[in-house]
């Protein structure tokens, strides 16, 4: 909900412009947005620094484009996660000027230039083989919408861990990193044991059976015994790039 709007409300019912039944209408629907599918919370972004995000899997395309229509109403951005390739067509014609994201299966409506004041620190995605770059763009997409400088580091995993230490500069770099793996999980472990900042492990599905999708990964990341090291569900890139914006932010406010 953008700022003054309840000062508005109140102002008016002061001078007479609107009655009480009007005023509280009107305070109802600053709050949420009720869409009969969806009640579509604007206090979001008041509470919480960022808008509701609409969670696109088992929502059809109609709902979700009105959805995203109501958030727009009241915010700047809107951002979209886990959609079909229908739902990313009508975003696409609704919202021309919007950012489409087919790995990471993201529409950004709004996406913002990243804080560049000196207070922000980079968040860096690492995954560690290309079947994770899905999870891996849906981390590094929703960090990017939450207005951070975000890098990627795609493919490093153990199998091959030169690749990884051959980029020692960009990962001592980072003020937060999120590291996306399947099979056994193993390279949240590696990176933990080498950086003294925040780092979010994000297991995948990725994997032959023993990892049953994503089982395995996640508890290799649970017993990580590098320390700083927390760990997200599976396939929740949306989520590991939010925790690390947050993380992001609180350092900024301290340093």
């Amino acid at each position: 909900m953008k700022n003054g709007k309840i000062r508005s409300i109140l102002e008016q019912l002061s001078s007479g412009d609107i009655n009480t039944d009007a005023a509280e209408s009107l305070v109802e629907s600053y709050y949420f947005g009720d869409l009969g599918f969806a009640n579509v919370d604007h206090h979001r972004s008041r509470r919480q620094g960022f808008p509701e995000v609409i969670f696109g899997q088992n929502k059809t395309t109609e709902q979700t484009v009105r959805i995203a229509e109501e958030i727009l109403r009241h915010e700047s951005i809107v951002l979209a996660t886990r959609l079909s390739v229908e739902t990313l067509d009508a975003m696409s014609v609704r919202f021309p000027e919007g950012d489409r994201n087919d790995a990471a299966r993201t529409f950004v409506v709004g996406m913002p230039e990243p804080d560049r004041d000196g207070t922000h620190g980079t968040i860096l995605v690492v995954s560690a083989g290309t079947s994770d770059l899905p999870v891996s763009e849906e981390a590094a997409v929703t960090a990017r919408a939450m207005k951070n400088e975000v890098e990627t580091l795609y493919d490093v995993g153990v199998a091959g861990i030169h690749r990884l230490l051959a980029r020692r500069d960009l990962i001592e770099s980072a003020s937060c990193i999120v590291v996306v793996a399947g099979m056994e999980g193993a390279l949240p472990s590696v990176v933990g044991g080498l950086v003294n900042v925040p780092v979010i492990a994000c297991p995948t599905s990725v994997g032959y059976g023993a990892s049953l999708n994503g089982l395995a990964a996640l508890f290799g990341m649970l017993n990580s015994c590098a320390s700083g090291v927390t760990v997200v569900n599976i396939d929740n890139g949306f989520g590991a790039g939010y925790a690390a914006s947050l993380i992001n932010r609180v350092r900024s406010r301290t340093e």
